[in-house]
């Protein structure tokens, strides 16, 4: 028999829109749960609707405080805001699963009552007996068998002690949907068996509790991985089960977001991929905003020319239904150039506040940085912006500024060419008759250049590498003439000195 969409499918749009983001609290939080969390949120921001943070912690094996302050500390750091849920409240609280266990009971009471669901006493081992006898596929599972138990064969097998689960009766239809992003999908009738929503015992599934939290806190929208797509089926009958039962009164629409591909094969990213760990990332120096501006191109795009957007332009511009289903491949040095574009786009000010926490993890800068520090972040942040593309990059570039012993690295000092003694006292030559006061880095180049460049007739790689060296003890830093106008006089003709006496 085929099947249309759920005549009571939601009509929902604008303010009227409510999507969930509801994660279990295990492990840490991955990319891919942040995408999910990011497209709900955008779809609600840009519809004006709501963003409903629930967690999913019923799984008490596996689930964990630690994980769950995680969550709520990943979305705080990434800025994404919720209108209800956890830490905030709402109409529909508790949105811990947890505490939700006698709502679970009153909907299964109505359920039954309305006689959509039934009591279920086969063993796994008594229905693979059935399906042999009948020769039928194992793999198929369950076979209806307790559709139609008698009283009189129910309470035989409570007199066994055993006691029932609970199994929803599935329609014997096609079950049709439109998903938002991969248009109408088809369910054929007998594809799946009666399916148990409350295990003996009395403990809820998440092929119930899910569907039924998305019910009764009024979600019209599930936009959720393409690896949960295969449950669709379920929550649609499920769906009309609670429509008759009179706990809720419409279908949400679905939408199913195309897999994360790892950067080799095509496999999906797995959580224990460095590359997946949200944390890692951000300690390596993602900010907030370039890590979801790449996330955000996993699956869409604001235009076929341009890669780089702001979060405004991407909640302006972002419609679930613009999604691609196909599958989006992760690549770390793109997400890192995207962050760097980001990071040049932050306010001076913004960025020498956002790389402190990384100076200070590092040891370079007391916590919080005495004035002295500070103002030499405030001075040498501009130096550097230009040049990261992670915020973990800036203490091995600035880490000289705020020290007196200077770390040589074995390959700067492999580079230096063979005439770098007398680049360096020439230098020191010209670097003394500069005027303390006037020793500024237009006035160190010009000193610098009449020297070098014309004085003993080098080109400037030649010239300055040996200074680059002798002042940062490394062979790649912040901008020369600036880095000298930073240090000072005095010690950066100190710096120069202590490479020729190293050299010998």
């Amino acid at each position: 028999m085929s099947s249309a969409p759920h005549p009571l499918t939601t009509t929902a749009s604008g303010t009227d829109v409510r999507v969930r983001f509801c994660p279990s609290p295990t492990g840490l939080p991955h990319v891919g749960m942040v995408r999910t969390a990011l497209y709900n949120w955008g779809y609600a921001r840009h519809t004006g609707g709501k963003l409903i943070f629930r967690v999913e912690d019923t799984d008490a094996a596996r689930d964990s405080e630690e994980s769950y302050r995680q969550l709520v500390d990943a979305l705080t750091w990434l800025e994404i805001d919720w209108d209800e849920g956890v830490e905030k409240g709402g109409p529909h609280a508790p949105y811990r699963q947890s505490q939700r266990g006698d709502i679970y009971a009153g909907v299964l009471q109505q359920l039954i009552a309305s006689g959509a669901v039934y009591e279920s006493y086969s063993t796994a081992e008594e229905i693979d007996a059935r399906n042999e006898a009948n020769g039928r596929a194992k793999q198929l599972g369950y076979d209806n068998y307790d559709r139609t138990l008698t009283d009189e064969q129910k309470a035989a097998f409570r007199a066994e002690g055993r006691e029932p689960a609970w199994r929803l009766r599935v329609p014997d239809e096609d079950l049709t949907y439109v998903d938002l992003i991969r248009g109408e999908v088809t369910f054929p009738a007998g594809s799946f068996p009666d399916f148990v929503v409350v295990r003996a015992g009395g403990q809820p599934l998440y092929t119930f509790t899910n569907p039924v939290d998305d019910a009764l806190m009024g979600i019209t929208h599930v936009i959720r991985g393409e690896d949960l797509m295969p449950s669709t089926a379920r929550q649609l009958a499920l769906y009309s089960a609670l429509i008759d039962a009179g706990v809720t009164t419409f279908v949400p629409r679905f939408g199913h977001m195309p897999l994360v591909l790892g950067e080799v094969g095509n496999k999906k990213l797995s959580k224990r991929d460095p590359k997946a760990d949200l944390f890692l990332q951000r300690d390596k120096g993602f900010i907030h905003e370039g890590l979801l501006n790449y996330l955000a191109l996993l699956g869409w795009s604001l235009s076929h020319d341009r890669d780089v957007f702001s979060l405004e332009e991407f909640i302006a511009a972002f419609d679930i239904a613009d999604v691609n289903p196909n599958p989006a491949r992760f690549d770390q040095k793109k997400a890192e150039s995207i962050n760097g574009d980001h990071i040049r786009m932050l306010d001076a000010a913004d960025f020498a506040a956002r790389i402190v926490p990384y100076l200070v993890a590092e040891g370079i800068v007391a916590d919080p940085p005495t004035a002295a520090q500070q103002q030499m972040i405030t001075a040498a942040a501009p130096l550097v912006q230009e040049r990261v593309q992670l915020l973990g990059e800036v203490p091995a570039l600035l880490g000289f500024l705020f020290t007196d012993e200077i770390d040589y690295q074995d390959d700067a000092l492999a580079s230096l060419p063979a005439n770098a003694g007398e680049v360096i006292v020439a230098s020191v030559g010209a670097l003394e008759l500069v005027p303390e006061q006037s020793f500024t880095a237009a006035a160190v180049q010009e000193a610098l250049a009449g020297a070098l460049i014309e004085g003993l007739g080098l080109k400037p790689r030649v010239a300055y590498g040996p200074l680059r060296v002798a002042l940062s003890g490394r062979r790649i830093s912040p901008p020369l003439f600036e880095s000298m106008e930073l240090l000072g006089k005095a010690e950066t003709i100190r710096r120069l000195g202590a490479l020729v006496q190293r050299i010998g």
